[in-house]
């Protein structure tokens, strides 16, 4: 199932033993819906593309601004004003034609977001504030779809495996509860390095492949928990909340 071109481009990933022809083949069948092109989506996307999963979806209303800049890599000075889901889409199909790419405009909401992520086998989060990710969540258990979130403050980074529409897993809302977003706590108010966004948006993308390939231990219900003042990460698992609101009856 895969084309001379596709052997000759993924190569040095096909001969890693956790992910050989097999692991090769399920990313390409696989589609992963990505919500928010910005700080976690730009640099998330480019290495699910470049390592061949087949379908990707990105969804994100937004355009590109030029303090975008300092952090989503993605894009260029000459995109600011343009729709950061077009602009990743054209990105994403120059580095890899061999897979398919869609770009949607829309805005998130309770409404459309059963719609807007079904058909997917994995949701990756790394939207920016706390109404979408409630909504995201809540949509990937009404699924049964894992989700990987992922997010990012001035300084430092979390990344998490849910799986809440299995009864033994917890979902985000088990571990963040329901927090409202607050004035004052945006990234233009608290700032955040650059290259904090780098290191957990390839941590995104390399969970995401992970759960497609089905390599290495599972980390559905763990929280991983970056430093970049120490340097250090460490582990967390998240017990499923049994009178969470979202996940409590599955």
């Amino acid at each position: 199932m895969l084309s001379d071109s596709e052997l000759e481009r993924y190569q040095r990933q096909i001969v890693l033993h956790p992910v050989g022809g097999r692991g090769q083949v399920a990313l390409k069948q696989a589609s992963v819906v990505v919500v928010g092109a910005g700080g976690l989506g730009a640099p998330s996307l480019p290495p699910l593309a470049a390592g061949g999963v087949g379908r990707i979806t990105i969804i994100d209303d937004d355009v590109v601004e030029l303090s975008n800049l300092q952090r989503q890599t993605l894009f260029t000075t000459a995109d600011i004003g343009r729709q950061k889901a077009v602009v990743a889409a054209e990105r994403l199909r120059a580095l890899n034609p061999e897979i398919s790419v869609s770009a949607l405009t829309a805005r998130l909401s309770a409404a459309n977001a059963a719609a807007l992520l079904a058909g997917h086998d994995v949701i990756a989060d790394g939207c920016d504030n706390f109404a979408t990710r409630t909504i995201v969540n809540r949509t990937a258990v009404t699924l049964a779809k894992p989700l990987v979130s992922a997010a990012i403050g001035p300084v430092s980074g979390q990344l998490g495996v849910f799986a809440g529409h299995r009864p033994d897993q917890p979902c985000w809302a088990c571990f963040a509860g329901t927090p409202t977003d607050q004035p004052g706590n945006s990234c233009a108010d608290t700032g955040v390095l650059g290259a904090m966004a780098a290191v957990v948006g390839a941590a995104q993308a390399l969970e995401i492949m992970r759960l497609i390939i089905g390599f290495g231990p599972t980390r559905l219900g763990q929280l991983w928990l970056f430093d970049a003042i120490t340097f250090t990460a460490r582990n967390v698992r998240v017990a499923k909340d049994p009178e969470c609101p979202v996940c409590a009856s599955s």
